[in-house]
């Protein structure tokens, strides 16, 4: 979806804070982008003033800092360490709890608390299509998760249009980006050029409404023709690619490739990647009792594949290996995902590639299996 005037207004800084305060005050939790502990982190914000004005992103492999921006832009950085999925599949939830009865039984009480109603600002391109995939992933199919479809059916999601990729960001190899899809209630565009001022427009019934009670004006062709200009520009400027290969076939041709020896003997196995990733869904179940034994409970918490215990069966497990942990991971995420959920499982965010604490970068890997694919003699062996 491209950016244009049609049902598009405009919003100013004090409209944007306008907009925060609306969907605060009409009884929800309101997570943005905001700077703490020398990062930009998603966390509740109550106002416009506690977005990140002013500060960008420096990004490489396994390297992250702050940096001030002197154009004062709200929204110039790129996805942050966490994602999105934080709040619609926690890290950690309890299922049920159980209790010893007078009479020697036991009472079982499923997880009843409702969920709660967020409003979401600034969520990437990327991170948009991320929640489609969880979507997907746990919203749909006969085994639906009805707690992750009660808290998306509640959220609003208030979309930004990517104008500054980082170098770590290669959504246009995956088409999430950097222009928005569907799947937003307001999407906006930032446009710093000697006015700071917001491009706006609705992508659901309840984000006319919202944009009709706050203070706009009628969008212009100046501005949405520099925020058009943004967007193009910055699909120019990403920082990685993808090789332009079927990477399905890919990672089915390339199963037994010296490469993997080269990366996983470089990987730590620590689960980072599938932790900051924003589709990685998997979880485990853990069960806690008190201390007298009498009160019992259940909590799904996140689960990591590079976990060696992961696939642990009464043999033992599985994926022994870090080769065969990591090489699951990659194939899973951008190959057979997509028999599981005909899509791709990567969105291009960058976020592996950043908070891999050895700096391994999944495009590289990428194409590096790419390139000795092409190596390959005729005789269809992969050279050793």
């Amino acid at each position: 979806m491209t950016v244009g005037t049609s049902a598009s207004t405009v919003l100013d800084k004090d409209g944007l804070d306008a907009l925060i305060t609306l969907l605060a005050g009409s009884g929800r939790t309101v997570i943005g982008p905001t700077v703490r502990d020398q990062a930009i982190v998603l966390a509740q914000i109550e106002r416009g003033a506690d977005l990140p004005y002013g500060w960008g992103v420096e990004l490489e492999a396994g390297h992250y800092r702050l940096r001030s921006r002197a154009d004062g832009a709200a929204f110039a950085h790129s996805a942050g360490p966490q994602s999105w999925k934080t709040y619609l599949h926690p890290q950690r939830e309890r299922q049920w709890t159980a209790d010893l009865t007078a009479d020697g039984g036991m009472e079982i009480r499923a997880e009843t608390s409702p969920p709660p109603s967020y409003a979401f600002i600034g969520v990437r391109p990327c991170d948009l299509r991320a929640i489609a995939i969880q979507d997907r992933v746990l919203g749909g199919g006969p085994h639906a998760d009805t707690r992750y479809a009660a808290r998306r059916r509640q959220a609003f999601v208030v979309a930004v249009e990517c104008t500054e990729p980082g170098a770590t960001c290669f959504c246009v190899s995956m088409g999430t980006g950097p222009a928005v899809g569907p799947g937003y209630d307001v999407a906006l565009t930032e446009v710093v050029d000697g006015g700071h001022r917001f491009l706006a427009r609705a992508g659901s019934p309840e984000g006319e409404e919202v944009l009709a009670r706050l203070p706009h004006v009628p969008a212009d062709e100046k501005t949405a023709g520099t925020a058009r200009r943004l967007v193009e520009e910055a699909a120019g400027r990403m920082g990685r690619t993808m090789p332009e290969v079927d990477l399905r076939a890919l990672m089915q041709e390339t199963l037994d490739a010296e490469r993997w020896n080269d990366v996983t003997a470089r990987c730590l196995t620590c689960g980072n990647c599938t932790m900051a990733c924003p589709t990685c869904f998997c979880t485990s179940v853990e069960d806690v009792t008190d201390l007298t034994g009498e009160h019992a409970e259940r909590w799904r918490r996140w689960e990591s594949c590079f976990d060696v215990d992961f696939t642990h069966l009464s043999s033992g497990p599985v994926r022994a290996s870090p080769l065969s942990r990591y090489r699951q991971w990659l194939t899973h995420k951008v190959g057979t995902w997509h028999d599981q959920f005909d899509s791709t499982g990567c969105v291009g965010c960058g976020r592996c590639i950043v908070w891999c604490p050895v700096g391994i970068d999944i495009t590289e890997e990428a194409h590096a299996l790419d390139a000795e694919r092409a190596a390959t003699s005729g005789d269809g062996e992969v050279p050793r």
